[in-house]
């Protein structure tokens, strides 16, 4: 749980950047689950009621801009508080991609709707409930300052990229063997990948909560260190050659 500070004000503020972030969290949620099942009802009605919420949670990102950094610029915070303020700044971002990809999902689901049913949705619907379920869990990690729980939740992407491999390939098949079906088929594809991409940045809330619980940053790992076998570039080895150069002249020709 977040520590509490003896001035009240100052934690009243922290708790309203908290409380706010959590319901931002919460519409692109909505969004999300809304989106899925105007594609499986073919409810365009419900798509374009949809689509209205992505307002609430672009005012919500500035809410919680506005409200970090008055917080920034007069507390001054320092340690945990600092980490989340900088977390708090960040998730924002990727909430608010994910409401941007619900409403790419809605803009789908208006054209396909105008179509003949191509496929049942069985591993789209299941691959939106696992990204839906990791949004849940980072949200809920978040409150409770539980960076374990927001480890495991990182695990589970790769479970939604096999989802969207196999979409991916059976569409593929529906398109070689039918032309006919490359329209409905593009825009089911399209889904499967705005869903992916949620997922993605529910995988990013998942590390910021780390960050902000232990003040380690587990983005990348393995791709930040140079192998030891790897030697340093040519410039490193001599920290006098370019001005050794420029002191000998030109090189004659």
């Amino acid at each position: 749980m977040a520590r509490q500070h003896s001035h009240r004000g100052y934690e009243d503020e922290l708790r309203r950047v908290r409380e706010t972030l959590v319901m931002m969290g919460a519409k692109v949620e909505e969004m999300l689950a809304s989106s899925m099942r105007a594609l499986v009802e073919r409810d365009s009605e419900l798509a374009r009621r949809t689509l209205l919420i992505d307002r609430q949670i672009n005012r919500f990102e500035m809410e919680v801009d506005d409200q970090c950094l008055r917080i920034l610029a007069r507390r001054q915070p320092v340690a945990s508080d600092l980490r989340f303020l900088t977390m708090a700044l960040k998730a924002v971002t990727d909430l608010e991609r994910m409401g941007d990809l619900a409403v790419n999902v809605c803009e789908r689901v208006l054209e396909l709707n105008d179509e003949p049913p191509l496929k049942p949705y069985v591993d789209l619907v299941a691959m939106a409930d696992t990204a839906q379920e990791m949004l849940r869990e980072a949200l809920d990690a978040f409150v409770a300052s539980d960076a374990e729980r927001a480890s495991t939740i990182i695990d589970r992407d790769s479970k939604v990229d096999a989802y969207y491999a196999s979409i991916f390939r059976e569409l593929l098949t529906y398109m070689m063997e039918d032309p006919r079906t490359i329209y409905r088929a593009t825009r089911i594809q399209s889904i499967a990948k705005y869903v992916e991409r949620i997922a993605d940045h529910a995988t990013n809330l998942a590390e910021m909560v780390v960050f902000m619980v232990r003040g380690k940053d587990i983005r990348h790992p393995g791709k930040l260190q140079r192998p030891a076998s790897t030697p340093p570039p040519p410039a490193a080895q001599s920290s006098g050659s370019v001005r050794d150069l420029v002191r000998r002249g030109s090189p004659k020709r």
